[in-house]
C-alpha cells in the first residue's frame, strides 16, 4: 500500500468521529422547577408505645379466671383476670354488717349525748368503734382488688403466659398490655445537628417490614443530656398508629426533615461530575436552532431522583436529562421529547421530536 493511500485511510478514520458530532444530537429534556426542598437527617430508631406495662399478680392465689384473649383491646378497667377471694367475700361481709352496727350504735348515741342522758365519752367511743369498723371494711376491699386485675388503659393484651387453676406469685407475668394508638421512636442523632433541631419538626420513617410504605410523624421530645462516649442525642418522635401495624420494638429508619424552603430542583441524572465541579446541558428549547450550553451549577439536597440547584440555574429553564454523555459544549440538538415525570423513558424514546426536527 502506497504511503499516499495510508494517509488517506488514517484520515478517514481520524475525520470520522468528528463528522459524526456534526449533526444533531437526539436529546431529552427537563424543565428546571421550584420545589419544596428539606435538608434530611438520616438515623436508626426502636417504636415503643405511647404507654406499655406488664400485667402481674400482687398476692400468692389461684387464677379463677381469665376474660381476655390473646391479642384483645381492652378499655380501661376491664377485667382481666380473677383470682380466688372466697376467704376475703366472707370478711367482706362480715365488715358490712359490723359497719352496720356501729353505724347504728352511734346513730343512737348522738341523740343521748344531746339531751346529757349519755356521755360524751360514750359517744366518743361509738364514733371510735364506726371508724374503725369502716378502716377494717376498706382493708378487706382492697384484698379483694388485689384478686381483680384490671387494665390500667386503653389497648391491646400480648400473649397469655398463663392458665386458669394456675398459682401466682407476686411478679407473676399474666400478660402485657400496650397503648399503640400513637407509637414513640426514639433514636440517637450526631449533637452537631442539635442546633437546627426542635420540637415540631416532621419526621418520615419506615421499615423493612412494611416495604415502601412511609410513616409521617413529628419530633415531641430531646434528650437534656448528650452521650459523652458517642456525642449524640437521643431525639423522641411520635406517630400515629391509627390501623395498629406498628408494634413496640420495630425498628425503623428515620428522615427528620429541617430547613425547610422552596429551591430550583432538576433530576439527578441529569447533572455530570468532572473532578469535584458538576455541570448540567441547558437547552433553550424554543430557539430556531438550539444549542447544548455547558454550565457550572452548585448543588445542595437530594431527595428521590432529585437535586437542589443552589447556583448557576433558574426555574423555567431546561436541561438535557437523557442523551447528555454524547453531547460537547455548543453542539446542535434534536429535542426528541420534553420529560414532565410522567411517562416512563422508554415511551419518550418513541415520541416524535418535540421541535419538530
Amino acid at each position: 500500500m502506497s504511503l499516499a493511500i495510508c494517509v488517506a485511510v488514517l484520515g478517514f478514520f481520524h475525520a470520522a468521529p468528528a463528522a459524526a458530532q456534526v449533526g444533531p444530537q437526539p436529546v431529552i429534556l427537563a424543565e428546571a422547577v421550584e420545589e419544596l426542598v428539606v435538608d434530611r437527617v438520616e438515623a436508626l430508631g426502636t417504636l415503643r408505645a405511647n404507654e406499655q406495662v406488664t400485667i402481674s399478680a400482687q398476692v400468692t392465689e389461684i387464677i379463677t379466671k381469665l376474660n381476655f384473649e390473646d391479642g384483645q383491646r381492652v378499655a380501661k378497667g376491664d377485667t382481666l383476670a380473677l383470682m380466688t377471694s372466697s376467704e376475703e367475700s366472707a370478711q367482706l361481709r362480715e365488715a358490712e354488717a359490723t359497719v352496720r352496727e356501729a353505724t347504728e350504735q352511734l346513730e343512737r348515741t348522738k341523740p343521748l349525748a344531746t339531751r346529757g342522758v349519755s356521755s360524751e365519752a360514750l359517744l366518743s367511743e361509738r364514733r371510735r368503734d364506726y371508724e374503725t369498723a369502716v378502716a377494717r371494711l376498706e382493708a378487706v376491699k382492697s384484698r379483694i382488688a388485689d384478686r381483680r386485675i384490671e387494665a390500667p388503659f386503653d389497648g391491646v393484651v400480648g400473649l397469655r403466659r398463663i392458665s386458669v387453676g394456675a398459682l401466682v406469685e407476686p411478679g407473676t407475668v399474666i400478660t402485657t398490655i400496650d397503648d399503640d394508638s400513637v407509637m414513640n421512636l426514639d433514636f440517637s442523632i450526631p449533637s452537631t445537628f442539635l442546633s437546627t433541631i426542635r420540637v415540631g419538626l416532621p419526621i418520615e420513617t419506615k421499615s423493612e417490614a412494611f416495604g415502601s410504605r412511609i410513616f409521617n410523624g413529628e419530633v415531641t421530645g430531646i434528650d437534656s443530656r448528650i452521650d459523652p462516649v458517642t456525642r449524640s442525642v437521643t431525639v423522641r418522635a411520635m406517630i400515629p398508629n391509627g390501623d395498629g401495624v406498628l408494634k413496640s420494638g420495630l425498628l425503623m429508619t428515620v428522615d427528620v426533615l429541617r430547613n425547610e424552603r422552596r429551591a430550583v430542583v432538576v433530576p439527578e441524572k441529569a447533572v455530570i461530575a468532572r473532578g469535584r465541579e458538576t455541570h448540567v446541558f441547558v437547552v433553550a428549547p424554543a430557539a430556531e436552532t438550539p444549542n447544548a450550553e455547558f454550565r457550572m451549577v452548585r448543588l445542595g439536597a437530594r431527595s428521590n431522583g432529585k437535586v437542589e440547584v443552589i447556583d448557576g440555574l433558574v426555574a423555567g429553564e431546561y436541561i438535557v436529562t437523557d442523551g447528555a454523555l454524547r453531547l460537547k459544549a455548543g453542539q446542535p440538538v434534536k429535542i426528541t421529547a420534553i420529560d414532565k415525570g410522567d411517562r416512563p423513558l422508554s415511551e419518550l424514546l418513541r415520541q416524535r421530536p418535540a421541535n419538530g426536527t
